[in-house]
């Protein structure tokens, strides 16, 4: 059988359009609260194969999903590239923050490829237990968002920190964006000799860059790690999410040269109908939190989704990821209304 992932892709409309979602892997399951708890640390389950492709293919087995995205996460660069990173329980991730441009020296300028080793074997375990008609994805965070972590050394609800820096020392920042995206390209086309089938820049905090910061931070970044990895991979199949960007996306993507972008929830559907998804493949756009509170809005969501983008390439997702609280009737419900049978 065909992917139909990669079909809607190469921008072929599908009858049934494929479903998948972002976080897929995660804890709205008991398999993979069970697995989580075995593996102790998060960084321990992103770096034990055995563990890391189990949690990949869970919701495979549940759901039947199109598409498997790999478990990892968007730190495990910083930590290639030399960076101290661990999670707090609740509350997230840490890194040793980045304040000035001396600490931004500190920064290796080359990736530990022996440090990405064992996301290399999860991608080679999963794909030999994948069902052959579904797609597989993985993944890096783009520059920006990535440098906004960090900067700051955690999370940040303006990401401010990182927007300072990049004034005060605009040299620095540039280095430590160019080195990003020199490690996220090799990251990735190793992810794609490994096994998977198409890659994904999640540009989490694209939104909240002005136009002109938008295009140095996240438009050129991305735009060179995808043609860094198609210098080494021709062909490589590209989607990009630039979270939050609304109407700057059809400049996102004339510039990058993504094959496809992901939509949040909050965009304007006809804008996107109209502006996007007449130049490339989309997939969104669906509000977690709706999917979350099922029922009848549940229902009249995912027709309204339909409605606006199903008579084009589209794939059938999230507008960003599945919340852990997420009943599983719920997903189940979706997943038969998208493909007909509710």
């Amino acid at each position: 059988m065909s992917k139909s992932v990669l079909s809607v892709l190469e921008g072929k409309r599908q009858a049934v359009p494929p479903v998948w979602m972002m976080r897929q892997a995660g804890r709205y399951l008991p398999e993979y609260r069970e697995v989580r708890a075995k593996a102790g640390g998060f960084l321990n389950l992103c770096f034990t194969p055995e563990l890391a492709a189990e949690v990949t293919l869970q919701p495979i087995r549940r759901f039947g999903f199109d598409a498997a995205i790999l478990f990892s996460d968007i730190l495990v660069i910083p930590y290639a590239l030399g960076r101290e990173v661990w999670f707090v329980e609740g509350e997230g991730p840490r890194l040793e923050p980045l304040n000035d441009a001396q600490a931004l020296e500190g920064v290796s300028g080359d990736i530990d490829e022996k440090a990405l080793v064992p996301v290399y074997e999860t991608v080679r375990r999963v794909k030999e237990q994948l069902p052959k008609d579904t797609t597989f994805i993985g993944f890096c965070g783009a520059p920006w968002t990535v440098a906004t972590y960090m900067v700051a050394g955690q999370g940040t609800p303006d990401q401010a920190p990182a927007k300072e820096l990049a004034k005060r020392e605009p040299d620095a920042f540039q280095e430590l964006i160019d080195r990003l995206v020199d490690a996220s390209a090799s990251y990735l086309a190793a992810q794609l000799k490994a096994g998977v089938d198409v890659v994904q820049i999640f540009d989490t905090w694209a939104g909240g860059l002005p136009a002109d910061d938008f295009e140095r931070w996240s438009v050129q970044p991305t735009k060179q790690i995808v043609a860094k990895l198609r210098e080494k991979l021709p062909g490589a199949k590209v989607i990009g999410f630039p979270r939050g960007a609304g109407e700057k996306i059809p400049r996102y993507v004339a510039e990058t040269g993504v094959n496809a972008v992901s939509l949040e929830t909050a965009i304007d559907r006809d804008f996107a109908r109209r502006e996007i998804q007449s130049h490339v493949p989309i997939q969104g756009n669906l509000n977690p939190e709706t999917l979350r509170a099922g029922g009848d809005a549940l229902d009249r969501e995912i027709d309204a989704v339909l409605e606006a983008f199903s008579s084009g390439p589209f794939v059938f997702n999230l507008g960003h990821g599945i919340l852990p609280d997420t009943p599983i009737a719920n997903v189940e419900r979706m997943l038969k209304r998208v493909r007909g049978s509710a």
